[in-house]
């Protein structure tokens, strides 16, 4: 009974600094967030796409996000194989990344990030291959997607005008 009491205080400390972790994380994002959206103007440094482009990103991060929802859908069932299928189709193998195209058109930490993203997956699909557990999955992928939600606290997607155009930048809500 005493063994059990310590496994599991050892289990519950683990749990905090897990829990810790993930809580200093979504702070920071919230304060960058927060701090972007002051007085409702957004202060995220606008990356002005031509049409094709932004297409083109939107796309990939598209294909990341419902990639995501296949791990993770994966990961529920303890399927390992599909998991480190799925992860490893948004590796740095991943086709039509846009890196490979785009990297003169991106500012360069976007493009440093973007390559983490990539290679946090491919490391997911390798630990999904050799058979490490659940767990060790689930907080690899919240890494992966802490790089995002950086990346989205940082950046928006707006167009280049087309002649006589004005710029498009951030969400419009209009109907």
């Amino acid at each position: 009974m005493e063994q059990q009491a310590i496994r599991c205080g050892a289990f519950t400390a683990e749990n905090r600094e897990i829990d810790l972790k993930k809580v200093i994380l979504f702070v920071l994002a919230f304060v960058v967030l927060t701090s972007a959206m002051a007085e409702g103007v957004d202060q995220r440094q606008a990356l002005l796409l031509n049409e094709m482009q932004r297409d083109h990103l939107l796309g990939e991060m598209r294909l990341l996000l419902t990639g995501t929802s296949a791990i993770l859908e994966a990961l529920s069932q303890e399927d390992m194989a599909a998991a480190a299928r799925h992860a490893r189709s948004l590796g740095m193998e991943m086709p039509h990344k846009m890196e490979g195209h785009m990297e003169d058109v991106m500012p360069e930490q976007f493009m440093r990030m973007g390559m983490a993203v990539h290679q946090a997956f491919d490391k997911i699909a390798q630990d999904a291959e050799s058979g490490k557990d659940t767990r060790h999955m689930l907080q690899q992928l919240s890494r992966a997607l802490g790089h995002c939600t950086a990346c989205h606290a940082i950046y928006q997607i707006g167009t280049q005008p087309s002649a006589g155009q004005k710029a498009h930048t951030g969400h419009s809500h209009a109907q």
